[in-house]
């Protein structure tokens, strides 16, 4: 199938959609919503997301769980569930969801992390929204700490909105908005993609930003996950800002950026797409790796990142406190601007009062 065609929106055939009783009884047997659990060295968490899957007692959902070369005893966890499931060598999260996606039918996909949870009832919420026009289906999660206590409101905030609007957006800044994994559900032919995104481990790159050009995104504003928070997540920060996470994000961003101009190039619209190094995104993690680096910022690049976050479509609310912290960061001698920085890249509910905390805390 080449670009051009798979980009095309898919349609549900008339036999999905039909309304007499055979059709319907059809679609009960044929899982529409495919959970596809992936779990590397995740004992400790692996059992409580396949529960939180099978509690939701959905029989047109299909769960599936891949274990990527559990070192620990996760294996063991995924067994005592009695889940379809599946062994592998270590690959790396996409490579995972890649033996997922041959493992089930279901024109829906959920890939869900295994130390994060679904909410009861969510997919009841999910299921009921979508349809063959619906290339992906995105809800905030609530972060929680390793023994399951929420600490976080809805993580990103989002609005409800159904719509291709964003399309346009990520044409112009080469991202928008979205969920961490867990919070995500693409149809089927969207996460085709996913085989040629060789230059990263993760699943949730290319594919988050070329379904907005194959077909409706739908965006709740109800949080219907949990992600946990704990020492283990992969976002490379710790007690000291780490310049490694964050060149590889800026090198991730390049990459995911090129593979969207490939696809968009067989519909015209590659040459629309932003270069990654005028986008806002590429910019601030630009930034904050030449802090990381104790690299003095030029006033020239800093004043681009300020016209980039202007122009890109925050409230005014956001945009204004950004600013505030980026003209802080770069006023700031290294280490404090270190300090503040790695602050604001944990995985935390922050505040300004942590910010200041961070700022004057003694080196340890």
């Amino acid at each position: 199938m080449s670009d051009h065609a798979a980009l095309k929106p898919h349609r549900i055939v008339a036999a999905d959609l039909g309304s007499n009783v055979s059709v319907r009884k059809r679609r009960v047997r044929s899982p529409r919503l495919a959970v596809i659990v992936t779990c590397w060295n995740y004992a400790d968490y692996v059992g409580d997301a396949i529960e939180s899957v099978i509690r939701q007692g959905h029989r047109d959902c299909e769960l599936v769980v891949i274990d990527d070369g559990s070192t620990d005893n996760s294996w063991s966890e995924i067994q005592r569930t009695g889940v379809r499931a599946y062994r592998t060598e270590n690959g790396g999260q996409r490579l995972a969801c890649l033996r997922g996606l041959q493992e089930t039918t279901a024109p829906f996909v959920l890939f869900l992390d295994a130390d994060d949870e679904l909410m009861p009832g969510s997919l009841t919420e999910i299921l009921s929204r979508l349809d063959g026009d619906v290339a992906k289906l995105q809800f905030p999660l609530l972060r929680m700490d390793a023994h399951r206590r929420v600490i976080s409101g809805p993580v990103p905030p989002l609005s409800d909105f159904r719509g291709r609007e964003l399309a346009e957006h990520v044409l112009r800044t080469g991202d928008y908005t979205s969920p961490p994994t867990s919070g995500n559900v693409f149809r089927r032919d969207v996460c085709q993609f996913i085989k040629d995104a060789d230059y990263e481990r993760a699943v949730d790159g290319v594919i988050l930003f070329v379904a907005p050009f194959m077909g409706d995104i739908i965006s709740l504003s109800k949080p219907l996950g949990l992600y946990r928070v704990h020492d283990r997540n992969d976002s490379g920060f710790g007690s000291e800002l780490n310049p490694i996470p964050l060149k590889r994000e800026a090198e991730r961003f390049e990459n995911r950026l090129e593979h969207l101009r490939r696809l968009l190039n067989e519909r015209g619209l590659g040459s629309r797409l932003v270069a990654a190094h005028r986008a806002y995104f590429y910019q601030e993690r630009s930034f904050y790796l030449a802090i990381a680096n104790s690299m003095r910022v030029g006033l020239r690049q800093f004043l681009f990142l300020l016209s980039l976050l202007w122009l890109y479509p925050y409230s005014a609310k956001i945009k204004l406190s950004m600013t505030l912290f980026f003209v802080l960061t770069f006023l700031l001698s290294s280490e404090r601007a270190k300090r503040v920085v790695n602050y604001r890249m944990q995985a935390h509910r922050r505040s300004a009062l942590g910010l200041i905390k961070s700022i004057f805390r003694r080196k340890a």
